[in-house]
């Protein structure tokens, strides 16, 4: 295993990290720690990392064949022709042109997750009387979404692959911020009034989003 040693001036202990996304691996440790003794403590959790690695699950390329999931529903990849992929019935067909197929889906999930997030959040937004500057799509690693002071809203854009109640979720969770900047009580009876069953659905996502980032797609963000 290859083990990324970081020094960070925030730390004040030893702490081991698997990335979901990659399951790169990472060991943090105070400015003014000893590196040998990081590593004793890197040995001594042996065995909860090789655990951990093996409860992550496995990374998946997509290719024709395979199924990919949308809108919380596998949908099968087929050859297709055209020039972008497209949903007939529980397929998506996508175009042939000799190259690998995962940025050409990572471009197409994108676009659907635009479709699904844009004219939600202008809904919830204007149940709060709020209203969204922007909207800004990557695929990110640590969070699902965020909001800055100036109305900003930023989404991962593997939402799509969730349930849509999942996707609901997340875009009430940050429209509730263009009210509330912060997780008060006041923040969640806000997401509360958006999304009454948001506890349903923030828990699927704590379960399940790791299996959002199996899939190796790459596009800029």
């Amino acid at each position: 295993m290859t083990v990324e040693l970081r020094r960070s001036p925030r730390a004040r202990r030893y702490s081991l990290r698997v990335s979901a996304v990659d399951r790169k691996i990472s060991l943090t440790m105070p400015v003014g720690a000893r590196e040998k003794a990081a590593l004793d403590f890197l040995h001594q959790n042996e065995r909860w990392l090789r655990d951990k690695l093996t409860r992550q699950p496995e990374p998946v390329i997509p290719a024709i064949g395979d199924s990919l999931p949308l809108r919380g529903h596998p949908h099968l990849l087929v050859a297709g022709t055209g020039r972008a992929p497209r949903i007939v019935g529980d397929e998506i067909h996508v175009p042939q042109t000799g190259k690998p197929i995962g940025p050409r889906l990572a471009a197409f999930l994108k676009l659907q997750a635009r479709n699904d997030i844009a004219p939600l959040c202008d809904t919830l937004a204007a149940q709060i009387g709020r209203k969204v500057s922007r909207i800004t799509l990557r695929d990110t690693r640590s969070r699902w979404g965020s909001c800055n002071e100036s109305g900003n809203l930023m989404f991962s854009w593997r939402l799509v692959m969730a349930p849509p109640e999942v996707l609901r979720y997340v875009v009430a969770h940050e429209v509730a911020h263009l009210a509330e900047m912060n997780h008060s009580p006041a923040f969640w009876r806000v997401v509360k009034q958006l999304d009454p069953d948001f506890q349903t659905w923030r828990g699927w996502l704590r379960g399940n989003g790791g299996q959002l980032h199996r899939y190796r797609l790459s596009v800029p963000s």
